[in-house]
């Protein structure tokens, strides 16, 4: 890419609505999943959580294929090859007949949506490093985290006036703009002389140095645990507010003011990093998480909280949860990637896809297990926040 072709500002803004694509198709489908289940699988409500997993675990998979392929290929090929498979994805759960073959086709969607993910992060590395590069996906990250704080609203709107399928027809379009925009404006950021050839060798000789790092191992499951409780609380979320709290129609507006709050665990993160590191701002966060954690479920489980008392408690719960990702996830990444810098592209596909389906695994259960109340989703997030504090002890060199 050339300045003359695009600026920064626009380079910012592009690669912002690409992270966008990713998020749409998460946090929009919330309100609809009880529309989903009444249509699709009416006989088990829960099932429906699984159009929010499949789609996880859809782009973690695709996560470690399509980044070795951009180095082979290069970025633009890539790049637009998922954003293909996505809209196809989409077409085929906008006319799916069956609850199976609606998470088929969201996994198609997941393998599409790595494009974005993993492609669109290397055009960033491509382009800037050091410094540059932090400020660049600052930036992107700002505009990106207030796609999931609007998105159930923007859902909620379009299954109220259209119905849950018109939903996969906006993921669709706007696909289709985002990728357009990339199309003509974007050009190839990786050189022919600057590709690797795909070689399964070296990526195989790549990953069993990777599962030999045992900083990165760690990293990698507590990566994991972390998403894991996240997932299982978007996966239950809307369940929560419907039938425990009978707030469904307010369900949006309380999303929001959750991913808004949440911000602040990257804001928390960025200040007291240098003075604390990384490992003890895990420890500590894992740690407080723990506490929470404990103490949520305790008084839920006694009955000691009722109405908006119970209500509150529950907000501050879940916005804890999100903000945990933003004191963990980054500082556990760089401490994986700390010594991996020769293999960098590789390992962080592999760490990123196996973190991430790891998660889907994990949350599945949590979510499969909703009965109705917060207790399955806060025994299961105890148990992942308890592992994970245990792995943060062991995050030593």
């Amino acid at each position: 890419m050339t300045k003359a072709l695009m600026s920064q500002r626009e380079f910012v803004a592009l690669n912002a609505m690409l992270f966008a694509v990713v998020a749409l198709a998460i946090d929009s489908m919330l309100p609809a999943l009880p529309q989903i289940a009444a249509s699709l699988s009416p006989d088990a409500p829960n099932l429906a959580q699984l159009v929010i997993t499949s789609f996880i675990f859809g782009m973690g998979v695709g996560t470690l294929i399509s980044g070795p392929l951009s180095d082979s290929f290069g970025r633009k090929p890539v790049m637009l090859a998922c954003a293909g498979l996505y809209i196809l994805g989409a077409a085929v759960c906008f006319m799916a007949p069956t609850l199976e073959t609606l998470l088929a086709a969201r996994v198609l969607m997941g393998l599409g949506a790595a494009g974005p993910r993993a492609v669109g992060a290397a055009l960033i590395r491509d382009m800037y490093k050091g410094s540059a590069m932090a400020r660049i996906m600052s930036f992107v990250m700002m505009v990106f985290t207030l796609v999931p704080a609007v998105a159930p609203l923007m859902g909620q709107g379009v299954i109220l006036v259209a119905g849950w399928r018109a939903l996969f027809l906006v993921f669709m379009v706007f696909s289709l703009v985002v990728h357009t925009w990339f199309l003509l404006r974007q050009v190839e950021t990786l050189p022919p002389e600057a590709r690797r050839p795909l070689s399964l060798s070296k990526l195989a000789q790549a990953a069993r140095e990777l599962v030999t790092h045992r900083i990165a191992l760690i990293s990698t499951a507590a990566q994991a645990l972390t998403a894991g409780a996240l997932f299982a609380n978007l996966s239950s979320m809307e369940g929560i507010f419907r039938e425990y709290f009978d707030r469904a129609a307010s369900f949006p507006l309380w999303f929001t003011v959750i991913a808004v709050c949440a911000m602040s665990g990257s804001a928390i993160n960025a200040r007291f990093v240098v003075r604390f590191g990384m490992r003890q701002m895990v420890r500590r966060a894992y740690g407080a998480q723990v506490v929470l954690t404990l103490a949520t479920l305790g008084l839920f489980h006694f009955g000691l909280v009722s109405g908006n008392l119970a209500f509150a408690l529950f907000l501050f719960w879940t916005i804890s949860g999100f903000a945990a990702m933003g004191l963990t996830m980054g500082n556990l990444n760089a401490m994986a990637m700390e010594s991996l810098g020769h293999i960098a592209g590789f390992a962080s596909s592999l760490i990123a896809a196996t973190s991430t389906v790891g998660s889907v695994l994990l949350a599945i259960p949590v979510g499969q297990a909703f009965d109705g109340t917060p207790l399955p989703l806060m025994i299961g997030s105890l148990v992942f926040s308890i592992l994970a504090f245990g792995l943060s002890g062991l995050l030593r060199k």
